[in-house]
């Protein structure tokens, strides 16, 4: 087969959580463009519906929009079935859905920090395991889990985040290996500084800025749409060697 063909998705089936914005929106549009149906998850119906029609229109794929709490097992399983339901099948699962409570630990609450683990790291493993049935019963599954490269290094003012994008890239590794012998492959992204909501403190923040800038080899931060390249490689059949992979994408910020 020749090499561009097998970047090709027509025929298979992507659901992403936390599509409807940010590096989730991108990677749900460059899935789509490569020729995936897509199905985009936001904790608000009207966001993912948004969303899903902007994808829809820029491409011309079928694109749905779904109201889901990752945190919730019901949410989860009801949102994979319908997925599977409305749109043919699943072959693409990308867990992008997460958030981000910064501060020293002495002024962060317990609460808090469970409310990271419980999208961050909850949800992974809720959307993990309610697909797992079809994906091994077809015997073919490319899963895509964000991690950070908080997965791989740290910052102070973090430990919720880091904690929880280091438990994701473990949980990667382990389910690569559980899921090899049914033809699935496990990856996990790990993105750097993004323009997205999540970072816009940082962003707008002079200082914090230029602090993050000095760190990065490449000199800058990096835009949402060069997220989608590495998306589309890891949910391909040129990728179909791959898995337990961390593979950064952050202008070199992990190099050091």
């Amino acid at each position: 087969m020749p090499i561009l063909d097998k970047f090709n998705l027509n025929g298979r089936v992507a659901l992403v959580t936390g599509g409807n914005r940010g590096l989730g929106q991108q990677m749900a549009l460059a899935l789509a463009e490569a020729g995936a149906d897509v199905a985009l998850t936001s904790r608000d119906q009207a966001r993912a519906d948004e969303a899903a029609a902007s994808i829809a229109q820029a491409t011309g794929r079928s694109v749905r929009g779904y109201a889901c709490d990752v945190s919730s097992t019901a949410e989860t399983e009801a949102v994979v079935q319908r997925a599977i339901a409305e749109l043919g099948g699943l072959h693409i699962l990308v867990n992008n859905a997460g958030i981000n409570i910064r501060g020293p630990i002495d002024q962060l609450t317990p609460e808090e920090f469970r409310q990271v683990l419980e999208t961050n790291v909850i949800g992974v493993w809720n959307m993990c395991r309610a697909a797992a049935g079809h994906l091994k019963a077809q015997r073919y599954g490319r899963v895509i889990n964000i991690g950070s490269t908080l997965s791989v290094i740290a910052l102070a003012d973090r430990t919720p985040y880091t904690s929880s994008k280091g438990a994701v890239l473990q949980m990667s590794r382990a389910l690569a290996l559980e899921w090899a012998a049914y033809g699935i492959t496990v990856n996990t992204m790990l993105p750097g500084p993004f323009a997205t909501e999540m970072n816009a403190s940082l962003k707008d923040d002079p200082v914090k800025y230029k602090e993050f800038i000095a760190k990065i080899p490449l000199g800058r931060w990096g835009e949402l749409d060069e997220i989608g390249g590495l998306a589309v490689f890891l949910a391909s059949d040129a990728a179909s060697f791959v898995t337990g992979a961390g593979v950064t994408i952050d202008g070199g910020w992990t190099v050091h």
